[in-house]
């Protein structure tokens, strides 16, 4: 299972899969849900549900493929992802309220309680950065995590053009 960060429905959006002309991406993200092999989580939904576009409408139709934070378990895992970041001392504050204020730290926390694969365009930061990144903690919690290229490649996703006569 593979669980989508924020990121990677935004820059799709905007950049290389826009809605108007690459369809067959977002139908693909569709297929991949009813398949069983991605997902995002409750918190991401809300994220992206804060504008007025279309992919405000598109993430609208598809509540079921955000999953509830809501479990035992990943509350237990958002607990220790909390206390984790609270506690590095090289990063800012700023930075550290930033990560623990959005959807980031659940999305580590689901990952670890399923055994899910992060999906983010987000990339580590050195030790010594004062930022903190989806990357750096799933490393600290030995969750994987790739990019959504490494995702298309994995699951063999391909984006055929059909000929028009």
């Amino acid at each position: 299972m593979y669980l989508l960060d924020a990121n990677t429905y935004i820059q799709a959006k905007n950049l290389h899969y826009q809605m108007s002309f690459c369809p067959a991406y977002w139908h693909w993200l569709d297929e991949q849900f009813q398949a069983g092999q991605l997902a995002s989580i409750s918190s991401v939904y809300h994220e992206l549900t804060v504008q007025n576009d279309e992919l405000t409408e598109w993430v609208k139709m598809r509540k079921a493929h955000f999953l509830p934070v809501s479990s035992e378990d990943i509350q237990d895992q958002f607990g220790s992802v909390a206390e984790y970041v609270s506690g590095l001392e090289d990063k800012k504050a700023e930075h550290i309220a930033d990560f623990l204020g959005n959807a980031d730290p659940w999305l580590v926390a689901t990952a670890c309680a399923s055994g899910a694969t992060v999906v983010t365009h987000e990339a580590p930061v050195p030790d010594n950065s004062s930022k903190v990144k989806i990357p750096n903690v799933c490393r600290a919690f030995d969750v994987p995590y790739i990019t959504t290229y490494e995702l298309l490649n994995t699951l063999d996703a391909q984006f055929v053009l059909g000929r028009s006569s």
